[in-house]
């Protein structure tokens, strides 16, 4: 069992910055794919980004591309988030999502382990 945490989410004003992290457990963190992902109020769940284990070729939404940066440090069990720019569109919950096998997918089907996720409100 991977236990998955989502920490970082606030209230910003738009044109401003936050960093989420994601910790999860387990001794082979470095072999793990994490998503993240967020769902706004009435509307599904979205993909926001991915990274596999190796840190290679991270992807991202269209929505958040250039905005966005997902980076991992095995070191620390952490995955981060880090936000520039931030629209009120971009206000939802985000979770952080964990394949152990190490398979980056935009789907969210593919991951096994969700964090409890944590808000992020962009005002205007």
């Amino acid at each position: 069992q991977v236990q998955v945490v989502e920490s970082g989410g606030g209230l910003v004003q738009a044109g401003g910055s936050l960093r989420l992290s994601c910790t999860a457990s387990g001794r082979t963190f470095s072999r793990y794919a994490t998503g993240w992902f967020r769902q706004a109020a009435g509307k599904e769940r979205e993909f926001v980004a991915h990274i596999s284990w190796s840190g290679a070729s991270p992807d991202y939404a269209a929505s958040v591309k250039g905005r966005f940066t997902i980076v991992r440090d095995d070191a620390e069990n952490t995955v981060h988030l880090p936000m520039n720019n931030l629209k009120p569109e971009d206000t939802a919950v985000y979770y952080c999502a964990v394949d152990p096998w190490g398979r980056a997918t935009i789907h969210s089907s593919g991951y096994d382990y969700w964090g409890q996720g944590t808000q992020v409100t962009v005002s205007s």
